[in-house]
This record gives C-alpha cells, sequence and structure tokens, in this order.
C-alpha cells in the first residue's frame, strides 16, 4: 500500500497537471486521466475533479477581478439608470448568460452518460479534432470587440463550450477557436472565454457539494486532496498568464501540433 507521502506527491502531480491544462487549448480532463493511469491512482472520483476545478476558478476570478469588478458595477448602474455609457459591459454579460446555458443544460442532462463513455482512444480522436480546429484558425483575425458581439455568436460560442464536455476536447480551446471563428480579436475571444469558465464552474460546484459531502473517504484524503488543491491553484494562475503571452503574440498554432503528437501518443501506448 502506498505510503501517505507518495499519495500527496503523486496527487500533487494530478494537481500540477489540472492547473497547467485547464487554461491552455489541450483538454485538461483528458490529460488528468491520463495523469492518473500513469501514476497508477486510477479514476479520479467527482470529489477531486470539483476541487481542483475551484481551484482553478479561484485563479482565474483573481486575474479576471478588474473585468468581473467592471461588468458587475457597471451592469447595475445600466440596470438602475438605462445610462448608455454602461450599455456595452451589460450586454457583455447578458451575453456571458446566453452562452452558459448550452452546456449547462447538456451538462445536467449527459454528464453521467459522458463519464461512463469515455476511453483513451476517445481523447485521442478528440485532441485531434482539437488540433484541427486550431490548424483552420490560426490565421484569422478578427474584428469584434466586447461591444460587437452578438447573440448569434454568443450561442455559438456557448455551443462550443458545450461540445467540450467531451474529455479530450478542451474547454478554453472550444469556446477561443468558436469566438475566433466568429469573429472576435484574440484579445476578447480570449476574455469572453474565460468569463464563460465561471458560471459554468461555479455551476457544477454548486451541483456537486451534495457528493463531496456524501464522499466517504474524504477524511483520510483531506490532506492529499488539499495538495492537489493548492498545487492547481498556483499552476493555474501562472498557465493562464503564460496562455495570455502566447495569445497575444500569435502563436496559438503551436498548440496544433501538441495535440496531434499527443493524439499519436496515446493511440500507440494506451
Amino acid at each position: 500500500m502506498e505510503t501517505d507521502l507518495i499519495l500527496i506527491i503523486k496527487m500533487i502531480v494530478i494537481g500540477l497537471v489540472q492547473g497547467f491544462t485547464e487554461p491552455i487549448p489541450v483538454s485538461s480532463s483528458g490529460h488528468v486521466m491520463v495523469a492518473s493511469e500513469l501514476l497508477g491512482l486510477g479514476e479520479q472520483g467527482f470529489t477531486f475533479a470539483i476541487l481542483t476545478n475551484t481551484a482553478s476558478l479561484l485563479a482565474i476570478l483573481f486575474i479576471y477581478r478588474q473585468d468581473i469588478a467592471r461588468l458587475t458595477i457597471n451592469s447595475w448602474h445600466y440596470l438602475k439608470t438605462k445610462n448608455e455609457r454602461y450599455k456595452s459591459d451589460f450586454r457583455f454579460v447578458c451575453f456571458i448568460v446566453i452562452g452558459t446555458i448550452p452546456a449547462g443544460a447538456l451538462g445536467f442532462l449527459l454528464s453521467d452518460y459522458i463519464a461512463e463513455n469515455v476511453s483513451m482512444t476517445t481523447i485521442a480522436i478528440m485532441l485531434f479534432v482539437t488540433g484541427i480546429a486550431l490548424w483552420l484558425i490560426r490565421n484569422m483575425k478578427g474584428a469584434k470587440g466586447e461591444s460587437d458581439i452578438t447573440t448569434k455568436d454568443a450561442i455559438l460560442v456557448g455551443l462550443g463550450q458545450a461540445v467540450a464536455l467531451t474529455p479530450g476536447i478542451s474547454r478554453s480551446g472550444a469556446t477561443i477557436i468558436s469566438a475566433i471563428a466568429v469573429g472576435m480579436k484574440q484579445e476578447t475571444a480570449l476574455r469572453f472565454s474565460f468569463m464563460l469558465y465561471i458560471p459554468v464552474s461555479l455551476g457544477g460546484l454548486v451541483l456537486g457539494v451534495s457528493d463531496f459531502v456524501d464522499e466517504p473517504n474524504k477524511a483520510d484524503l483531506m490532506i492529499p486532496y488539499l495538495a492537489a488543491f493548492v498545487a492547481t491553484l498556483f499552476m493555474t494562475y501562472f498557465a493562464l498568464k503564460w496562455f495570455m503571452g502566447v495569445m497575444k503574440s500569435g502563436k496559438l498554432v503551436y498548440f496544433t501540433y501538441y495535440c496531434f503528437i499527443a493524439g499519436i501518443l496515446l493511440l500507440i501506448f494506451f
């Protein structure tokens, strides 16, 4: 039986994998499944997924705290005053809500089915799909800012997020690809993508509270889970900061090559 120290180290590694892959377009859920298999941990439970996703959420909230504050305050001002000065931010919040609906609905209805029908082959194939999609939008330079987004854009990006419920399809990748494809600037696409992550992640957290409470081994796993939580929190912060730089430099295409290589390796070795 593994010592507590070895288990803690393995959980830290899984947390680092989750934290690094959550913000970038390579599928965090797929990478966590692969890492868990390589470390001999088996499939991680729903409680673990909730904790690490919450850690990623906190890091993303911190990075976008100024945007969130501005959107919240200005939307409230618009509702009170109907001042056109605040309308753009209010519309952006509305589009976040609209874009959240597809993933929220499908996640609620199909989460159990998706979790039970995932294999390494599925992850490999979805990585290829992500890589192809990234290749197709590699040269697109959109012109739409936050004030130019339409309801149709929000729905299409929301559908992209819904597709990413499948392990191997990156959530950030699917939403950024969809956003760029409908004509958003890369900066706007990045911000809209992670703003969409916030309500979906919060919804998963709320729905998963009962599973966490009912977790039979949570007392024994508290320290390993806490270690994974902290590792995920810090790694998500640094990974997202790094990814912002990648987006600014226009090097998103490099993730295409990674997805293809990772998909091939999975097909060969698993």
